[in-house]
């Protein structure tokens, strides 16, 4: 009897015991977050990548007649062949194909040599000027990559798409078109964009290396070109992996440049393709190359990591605290200055110095003073001059764009950062935990759709409503949002995700899991020390985090060209349908105003916040 009442003591303390461990599990604010963050992430991220693996995999209702014996909604092949292995194959997917890879495999290597070289010369060497050099080359991150695509075409335009000619050929010098148009042309404008991304990383990667690594090779007599061949280099080599990865994977996705550059003269680029496809209301085949994009990244990214994972690990920060001992550039310093100024002043202020001077010509064209003008600023609607369409700032409806820009850019980089800085927490305090790694990889697979194909996912999700009943009760998971600014800000949010979470990620990492253990024992609630502790003390992370969002979502064109409506479109898109309806001036207007906000809102940052964009790359 005794031993009946023992067990079933041991029993009931077993079963409470197990009960307890439930509760606390359930009611823990680490897994309430986690399970949240994965429900969001699951139904913003994950049913859509599913909902667009499966419309390749159905036959559509207008493509029946193409195919024999079946029917709207039948499983099939057909779309994945069509791509892979028809008749068009060659120009819809191999040719495009090998274009982009070019492309970005170019932009890649050029990017990383002119950034990682500049970001050397700012932090490690003795050349003069570096706090107006730092804030002067990461411009062209202000300045969308399909904006200076414009000022491109002001500059080397040919007789060969029509039209006024270009500056070079006003006076009298005329380009050859390869060097106009078409890939030579692509992969210099991707080049001068793209190469910030390579500085802000490798610039961060150099800061945290202590100098006397570099100082006790040269005191063992080696020459500065074997110290940057056999210390630097291996040790910047993750940041280098991670520019490539960033660069490879934008400059193979993105769409404004190779649209302005390329479409008219038949260039195609897998995003080209992809976009015209989309437009042709070809959704399954659209969706079958945005897969194949994805698993290119996804390749790409898996190399990286076999690669970074192979390689041996550096201690260089120590204990002693280290020093940063500048390098003596002797007499180079003066070659390299007046190099870095031409670069400067041809890669970075000529593009802008462009769009202005196109923006004040009454022609396009010539470029003689009398032909200069503020029309296109502050001028009043003339028929005789683009329909009457009056300068920018002259014209009621171009506030109204600009409004619905300011509006997205603030409440969509709040909600990206926020929910970025949370997901940051998840991932920070779970390194080590299986929820905090699933957290983080399913927040960044957003950076694997391209932004056009991400665009028209969201577009084919939020069409039509979609909903499921439980118990009898309609719970709408995806309401229409079509053409309204709510659909902007979802996609905008999610879509910035992975850069936003990042940024979280680098934030909270900094900070001491120590000070919430103290404040638990203080008796502050999870609520509490958040907003006490977290919070505060992460504040500085928030904004740059809040900056990197902002900057990339008040240039965003190929994440919402297809998702704009009449009453919500943006300075982006403004000034895409202005290009794209040859109104070049009220183009390059839209351009330069777009440019002088992001500048301003970094340069506030930066001088009253100390920003550090960099922690999102």
């Amino acid at each position: 009897m005794e031993n009946v009442k023992k067990d079933m003591t041991e029993s009931f303390s077993l079963s409470k015991k197990i009960k307890n461990t439930i509760i606390n599990t359930l009611t823990n604010p680490y897994n309430i977050l986690v399970f949240f963050s994965v429900v969001i992430l699951v139904l913003l991220v994950v049913i859509p990548l599913t909902e667009m693996i499966i419309t390749t995999l159905q036959v559509a209702a207008k493509d029946v007649s193409r195919i024999k014996g079946v029917s709207a909604g039948d499983w099939t092949f057909y779309y994945w062949k069509r791509v892979l292995a028809s008749t068009i194959s060659q120009n819809m997917l191999y040719k495009p194909l090998l274009h982009s890879l070019c492309i970005a495999i170019a932009v890649s290597f050029f990017s990383i040599a002119i950034g990682g070289s500049i970001a050397w010369l700012l932090i490690r060497s003795d050349i003069p000027c570096k706090r107006f050099f730092s804030l002067v080359v990461i411009i062209p991150y202000m300045i969308p990559s399909w904006c200076k695509s414009m000022a491109w075409i002001a500059v080397f335009k040919t007789s060969r798409i029509g039209g006024s000619l270009g500056f070079l050929s006003f006076l009298g010098i005329v380009p050859p078109d390869w060097l106009a148009y078409g890939p030579i042309a692509i992969i210099c404008v991707l080049t001068v964009h793209y190469y910030a991304y390579a500085y802000l990383l490798v610039s961060a990667a150099l800061r945290s290396i202590n100098s006397e690594l570099e100082e006790q090779g040269e005191m063992l007599g080696a020459s500065k070109l074997l110290i940057l061949r056999k210390i630097t280099f291996p040790l910047v080599m993750p940041a280098l992996l991670s520019s490539f990865i960033l660069i490879f994977s934008k400059a193979m996705g993105t769409f404004g440049v190779p649209a302005y550059l390329g479409l008219k003269v038949g260039y195609y680029t897998i995003s080209t393709m992809l976009y015209t496809a989309i437009k042709q209301q070809q959704t399954a085949t659209a969706y079958v190359i945005s897969l194949i994009l994805i698993d290119i990244a996804a390749i790409v990214i898996y190399i990286n990591q076999l690669i970074i994972g192979k390689r041996k690990s550096y201690a260089t920060i120590g204990g002693k605290g280290g020093k940063s001992n500048l390098i003596p550039l002797n007499h180079s310093k003066i070659p390299i200055m007046i190099f870095f100024f031409i670069f400067l002043a041809a890669g970075v202020l000529l593009p802008v110095g462009i769009l202005v001077l196109q923006s004040l010509t009454l022609k396009l064209g010539d470029y003689s003073l009398h032909n200069l003008t503020l029309h296109y600023w502050f001028g009043k609607g003339n028929p005789q001059i683009y329909y009457g369409t009056p300068g920018i700032l002259k014209n009621p409806a171009f506030y109204a764009v600009l409004w619905n820009s300011l509006k997205l850019v603030i409440v969509a980089s709040l909600a990206a950062t926020c929910l970025g800085q949370l997901i940051g927490y998840i991932i920070s305090r779970g390194r080590k935990l299986k929820s905090g790694r699933l957290v983080e990889q399913l927040a960044f697979i957003p950076y694997l759709i391209p932004s056009i194909a991400f665009g028209a996912m969201y577009l084919s999700m939020f069409s039509v409503e979609r909903a499921v009943f439980i118990f009898g009760h309609k719970i709408v998971l995806f309401p229409v949002l079509y053409g309204t600014f709510g659909l902007l800000v979802l996609v905008t949010t999610i879509k910035n995700l992975p850069f936003s979470s990042r940024a979280g990620a680098a934030n909270m990492i900094q900070l001491s899991i120590e000070l919430e253990e103290a404040g638990k024992i203080a008796g502050a609630g999870f609520g509490m020390r958040l907003r006490k502790i977290v919070f505060p003390l992460s504040k500085s992370g928030f904004i740059s985090g809040f900056l990197l969002v902002f900057m990339a979502i008040m240039k965003e064109l190929d994440l919402i060209v297809l998702l704009v409506s009449p009453k919500t479109q943006t300075l982006p898109y403004l000034t895409y349908y202005y290009m794209s309806g040859g109104m070049e001036q009220h183009a390059n207007a839209s351009a330069v105003l777009m440019f002088l906000i992001v500048y301003a809102v970094y340069w506030i940052a930066n001088k009253f916040f100390k920003a550090d964009i960099s922690a999102g790359f």
